[in-house]
């Protein structure tokens, strides 16, 4: 063999092998990170152990989104055979959302009533499965909320009481337990600027959605990149990566423009599923700042309901109390009605409270 031939052919395994890609950190967590003494491995191990149940759906770096092998509606199961769509409820009601959310079909018993799959497809759960991961990871100060608005929000206006800070997602730099929100949405585009004018204001509602930094990872060739874990996204737990320069900031993040086509055959730029409205950064505060902060919360019991688990059908104040390790004596279950019955469950329609007479 020639040198010229030598060298072209090393050339040519060069070109051909395929890039270095960074590991899974979701794969390599231990085992013991739910019970870690520090934050953001708390939050990190509950994000991954949703993702990897979901069967670790992937949007990587050049925003190309792989198969779905389940979805929330389905009655597909999870890799710890539950249904997907019983795990949804699971984040409404863990997150102590539940009722918040007005999902009454959803509220009876452990396994939820085939009815409330309604409620599973209608309502956007992005926000509870943040709400549901930071209080799973026992987060120091977070209220949880139906809406990212609120928390982020909340960041914003109360800096001392929430566990989290805002920052330009441009600009800051990512560390695991943060979370990376845009706004979602075709009208506008916010960008950090407008949107801290925004959260200044009494904006009612805006739509939203924020992805939890489980770690970061750099590859062979030393590319750094961002792993995030979101709940429905593409009605799945799904992660996302993003590029990170050497300094562990987000690497010429890609932002969605108002201007922008819908995704085409002659819009294929429009097509990367992590050009977003990225608007804010929330940073984890430190850990000597987070152990100052209100005690998270216990996993709540939805007003008028029964909670049921290790300590038998308990009633909300015998289930609060047992959470606070004071015994509680066990009580009948409440009567199980739905609100929009499905014909298949079987249930009696819940009694409608009688009209209160009209002031005279």
């Amino acid at each position: 063999m020639s040198p010229r031939f030598a060298l072209f052919l090393l050339a040519s395994l060069w070109l051909s092998a395929p890039p270095a890609i960074a590991a899974d950190p979701c794969q390599v967590l231990p085992a013991e990170a739910a019970q870690a003494q520090d934050a953001p491995q708390r939050i990190a191990a509950a994000a991954c152990t949703e993702h990897r149940a979901w069967f670790r759906p992937l949007i990587d770096v050049d925003g190309r989104i792989g198969a779905m092998k389940v979805r929330e509606a389905e009655r597909t199961r999870l890799a710890d055979d539950q249904p997907a769509w019983q795990r949804v409820i699971e984040y409404w009601r863990g997150s102590g959302l539940l009722w918040q959310a007005g999902a009454g079909d959803c509220a009876y018993g452990d396994v939820p009533a085939p009815s409330c799959r309604a409620f599973v497809i209608d309502t956007p759960w992005s926000a509870a499965f943040v709400s549901w991961v930071l209080r799973k990871a026992r987060l120091p100060g977070f209220d949880g909320s139906a809406s990212h608005l609120s928390y982020v929000r909340r960041a914003y206006r109360e800096p001392f009481l929430s566990p989290y800070r805002v920052a330009d997602p441009q600009a800051a730099q990512v560390r695991t337990g943060d979370l990376l929100c845009y706004v979602r949405g075709t009208a506008r585009t916010y960008g950090f600027g407008a949107l801290a004018t925004l959260l200044s204001g009494n904006e009612p509602g805006l739509a939203m959605h924020c992805d939890v930094v489980v770690g970061i990872t750099v590859a062979p060739d030393h590319a750094r990149t961002a792993h995030l874990v979101g709940g429905n996204v593409y009605d799945s737990v799904t992660m996302r990566r993003l590029r990170l320069t050497q300094g562990d900031r987000f690497a010429d993040l890609p932002m969605r423009s108002a201007s922008d086509p819908d995704c085409s055959p002659e819009s294929l730029y429009a097509c990367d599923l992590n050009r977003q409205d990225w608007s804010v950064l929330l940073q984890l505060r430190p850990a000597a700042e987070l152990a100052g902060l209100a005690p998270a919360s216990t996993m709540p019991v939805a007003p008028g309901t029964y909670a049921s688990g290790a300590y038998g059908s308990v009633a909300p104040a015998a289930a609060n109390a047992v959470a606070a390790g004071v015994p509680a004596t066990p009580v009948p279950d409440a009567p199980r009605c739905c609100n929009h019955c499905d014909p298949e469950v079987g249930l009696p329609r819940c009694p409608v409270a009688p009209a209160r007479p009209a002031t005279p």
